[in-house]
């Protein structure tokens, strides 16, 4: 059984920081990698960030140069690095195991983790 859990949200006041864990169990790394995406309420939910097994790491622009992604195998576990928080980045988190990618590109998540806010005030 595939279960991905997410957890490290919170809340922070704007140019703060936090560091989003994803525990997976019962899923193997495909050669498409780890995601982590954002849902909005009223809006679809948008890729942040993904990295592939090699080690590949990709980004949306919003999270460049501010986010990291990294993966932990010894430890199951992948993580999301969010430092200099906006207001925008206001969101439910999930990560997810992409399973149909070209490239860094991921076009289908098959599991997703139950989700965690990440409430940043200005």
């Amino acid at each position: 059984q595939v279960q991905l859990a997410e957890s490290g949200g919170g809340s922070v006041h704007a140019g703060g920081s936090l560091k989003l864990s994803c525990v997976v169990s019962g899923y193997r790394f495909t050669t498409c990698g780890m995601v982590w995406y954002r849902e909005i309420p009223g809006k679809e939910r948008e890729w942040i960030s993904g990295v592939l097994p090699d080690g590949t790491t990709s980004y949306d622009d919003s999270a460049k140069g501010r986010f990291t992604i990294s993966h932990d195998a010894t430890k199951n576990t992948l993580y999301l690095q969010m430092n200099s928080l906006k207001s925008e980045d206001t969101a439910v988190y999930y990560c997810g195991g992409c399973t149909y990618c070209a490239g860094t590109t991921c076009h289908s998540v098959s599991y997703w983790g139950q989700g965690t806010q990440v409430t940043v005030s200005s």
